[in-house]
């Protein structure tokens, strides 16, 4: 899953307010109302967008798209977390190259064939020609029009896809087609971008670089690298330069493992478990409570980001433990603010003293040499967390592994409270050693598997609404296999 907003409302209707209907027959007078009312049956005036644009959000208008749209995401998220609701596996495919999803689109062949994960069966949008080595995509991420903007093309009210090439070029996609609509080239040879991701959602974009390494003569001869990132930050729409900043030892101390960019702050990642926020425009230190320690004991660190939802709380994961967290005033000090707890998500383990120590039944002690690891695989651990705009869901997926057989299940939980709504089992089997990727959008949930060998695989489930007959065509569910043209995948649907 990838954090960030990844769709920024699609509401339709004109930025104009319902006209008043007619006053009734020639002659007669207007029915009066009481200051700041208005007459029966006429819409209210707004005179300021702003204003029209709060009413709207609120649902004074029942003619209007975004009302519509708001009341249908309601009955869907309340139909999927009914129990009678179930997602059933419609079908898998297999791919030697890595494969993406971005908005109901799968992506083979380094972006290159483009296939819809909505309907039943895969069905292909678009394949392009091969590309050579030099043009390879590193990242990529959807870019959908701000609403309420004129823009200079009209190429940018359609939906694109932002991709970063092996040679730092930045190109802006057709989602539809694959066409290139606008290129810029990022840098010389200082550096390798490599990483994309959103600042603002939809608005402001940061370009990440790949950890700066000195050749091996160079770390021989005694010299040390002190730039360890560079961060090129863009305006979509249009593409537009603001600036950049290098990620300096020398600056931000010598044990810098990693760093992101969102919603305006520089969060900056260190070993044992520390992380540091900074005013992203100052880059001056602000911030009680501003370093964030999981106390927890892992192979795996834990990582920290802004909620993708916008209300400005930060979701901090560790193997068996989610805050959320939000940015308050302290009380009588209204000068500062703190990280205070929101509410708190934990794995559903076995409650088991982790003593040192042990007894046995003929009364030998026994010290352990080691302790359990808070990521053991053994006991259920959070490998993925996500959020779903739409529904106002977060999606956390957890994984068991007993052997060589792991288990994992998707969890619903309500976005305000953290309370688990839903709970759905993938069937595949879940190896923790391998790279894995869920995505939930709307009815559709995406499991994406890196194997050894580069081998890359693709579940795909959709919501059903259980019934007699639904469980007795499970049991007898039937596998066809269906080539993609001109390409050596398998798709495999029941």
């Amino acid at each position: 899953m990838r954090e960030g907003g990844r769709r920024p409302g699609r509401v339709t209707a004109p930025l104009s307010a319902p006209q008043p209907e007619a006053s009734g027959r020639a002659g007669e007078p207007r029915a009066s109302a009481e200051p700041g009312m208005c007459p029966a049956g006429r819409a209210p005036e707004a005179r300021h967008v702003c204003r029209l644009l709060g009413r709207r959000a609120h649902g004074f208008y029942a003619r209007d798209a975004g009302v519509a749209h708001r009341t249908n995401m309601r009955l869907l998220r309340e139909i999927i977390c009914q129990e009678s609701t179930k997602f059933k596996h419609v079908w898998t495919t297999h791919s030697a190259s890595p494969i993406a999803y971005e908005r109901g689109r799968i992506y083979f062949d380094n972006y290159r064939c483009c296939i819809s994960s909505i309907a039943q069966e895969p069905r292909i949008l678009y394949q392009k020609p091969k590309s050579p080595k030099s043009e390879k995509i590193e990242d990529a991420l959807l870019l959908e029009c701000a609403l309420g903007e004129t823009l200079p093309s009209s190429s940018d009210y359609k939906s694109s896809l932002v991709v970063l090439t092996a040679q730092n070029w930045l190109l802006r996609l057709s989602a539809d087609s694959g066409e290139i609509l606008e290129k810029i080239y990022l840098a010389g040879s200082c550096c390798k971008f490599r990483y994309l991701s959103w600042d603002t959602p939809q608005e402001v974009m940061v370009i990440k670089s790949a950890q700066n390494k000195l050749p091996a003569a160079a770390r021989q001869a005694g010299i040390q690298q002190s730039v360890l990132f560079y961060l090129a930050v863009f305006q979509v729409l249009p593409l537009s330069f603001i600036g950049m900043l290098e990620i300096n030892k020398k600056i931000f101390g010598k044990s810098v493992t990693d760093v992101a960019v969102s919603n305006g702050v520089l969060i900056v990642m260190y070993s044992m478990g520390l992380v540091r926020l900074y005013n992203f425009q100052a880059i001056s230190e602000k911030a009680k409570n501003g370093i964030q320690d999981m106390k927890c004991c892992s192979l795996e660190p834990d990582w920290i980001y802004f909620h993708p939802d916008m209300s400005g709380r930060i979701i901090h994961v560790g193997p068996n433990l989610i805050k959320v967290l939000k940015i308050k005033e302290i009380e009588n000090n209204v000068t500062q603010m703190e990280i205070a707890e929101d509410f708190l998500i934990v794995a559903n383990r076995e409650n088991s003293v982790n003593s040192s120590v042990t007894v046995t039944a003929s009364g030998r002690v026994v010290k352990k040499r080691f302790n359990l690891l808070d990521d053991d695989p053994e006991q259920e651990t959070f490998k993925i967390v996500d959020y779903e705009d739409e529904l106002d869901l977060l999606s956390i997926v957890a994984v068991t592994q007993i052997g060589a057989d792991g288990r994992a299940h998707l969890d619903f939980h309500c976005n305000e409270h953290g309370i688990l709504l839903k709970s759905i089992p993938l069937l595949e089997s879940w190896d923790v050693t391998y790279s894995h990727e869920v995505y939930f959008d709307r009815d559709i949930v995406l499991h994406i598997e890196q194997k050894p060998n580069r081998r890359f695989s693709c579940y795909v489930y959709q919501m059903v609404c259980n019934t007699a007959q639904e469980e007795e065509c499970s049991s007898h569910e039937r596998t066809e296999r269906v080539s993609c043209k001109k390409g050596g995948r398998i798709f495999e649907y029941t």
